[in-house]
């Protein structure tokens, strides 16, 4: 009997009690929780610059950064302090200025990029910050031009619809 009763208490000093666990976890997941702060920076006189969140000191999730008269400049997502996801410009009078996608940092896919009055006057797709693959003119809400660029140069221009449709695959404009 007092064999069986050693072995009992051997066993129950291997295992740790449920308090000291959930000490344990208290402790480490307020410590992971702590790590993630929403931040926000003025300017000197007083108005916000930017907004958003730092985990392990990198920007992470949603931003937003303003011009010295407090309008949104720009709004978008971040991922270890590198812009991902899809952006948003503004000028200083509040207006859309582009809006396009980033990957690890760097501008790809297609951009839009608007005129004071808030119409598209062109649309590009870029690969690496590059102007690769075509950019769409637009006057007054008029296709007037393509351009195909690789690389970030020009190779073609095309003036009327007919002559770039027969002359590209338009399922390149997707």
């Amino acid at each position: 009997m007092k064999n069986n009763r050693l072995l009992h208490l051997k066993s129950v000093k291997k295992t740790p009690s449920k308090s000291v666990l959930l000490f344990f976890f208290c402790c480490f997941s307020s410590i992971s929780i702590a790590q993630k702060n929403y931040v926000k920076e003025y300017y000197s006189n007083g108005a916000i610059k930017e907004e958003g969140w730092i985990l392990n000191n990198y920007k992470t999730n949603y931003w937003k950064f303003y011009y010295k008269n407090g309008t949104l400049k720009k709004e978008g997502h971040f991922k270890k302090n590198l812009p991902t996801k899809y952006w948003y410009f503004y000028r200083k009078d509040a207006s859309k200025e582009k809006e396009g996608h980033f990957v690890n940092g760097k501008q790809n896919q297609w951009w839009l990029y608007y005129d004071n009055e808030g119409n598209i006057n062109h649309k590009c797709q870029l690969k690496d910050n590059k102007k690769n693959g075509y950019c769409l003119v637009y006057r007054k809400r008029k296709l007037i031009k393509a351009v195909k660029f690789e690389n970030g140069k020009k190779v073609n221009e095309w003036t009327d619809f007919s002559s770039f449709r027969n002359e590209n695959d338009l399922d390149d404009l997707k």
